[in-house]
């Protein structure tokens, strides 16, 4: 059995990576991706320690909820990213400002 050390240890990795890729890139898609990776490594601390407790589920529960919200970020984040492209040809995150016209 792994410890649960491993899986936090694990989590902290994948937020760091999806938060570094937030923060650097300027391109909308590889933000979105940055994000979809730092909700799953709360996904992945979630059933971690759900793991520690295996008579209650509310840490897969949780996961649970979390994907469906995922799934209705990338659809609206998917919209907002073709509305750019759209417009202005180009889906770097400096040019989204002239969406509001």
């Amino acid at each position: 059995m792994i410890p649960v050390d491993y899986y936090v240890a694990l989590s902290a990795l994948l937020f760091t990576i999806g938060g570094v890729g937030f923060l650097v890139r300027r391109n909308v898609i590889v933000t979105l991706m940055s994000i979809e990776i730092m909700l799953n490594a709360v996904n992945v601390a979630l059933v971690a320690f759900n793991r520690t407790r295996m008579d209650a589920m509310t840490g897969q529960v949780f996961a649970f909820f979390l994907i469906a919200a995922e799934a209705a970020e990338v659809a609206v984040g998917l919209a907002i990213v073709l509305s750019l492209f759209r417009v202005r040809r180009t889906v770097r995150s400096d040019e989204a400002d002239l969406l509001k016209n």
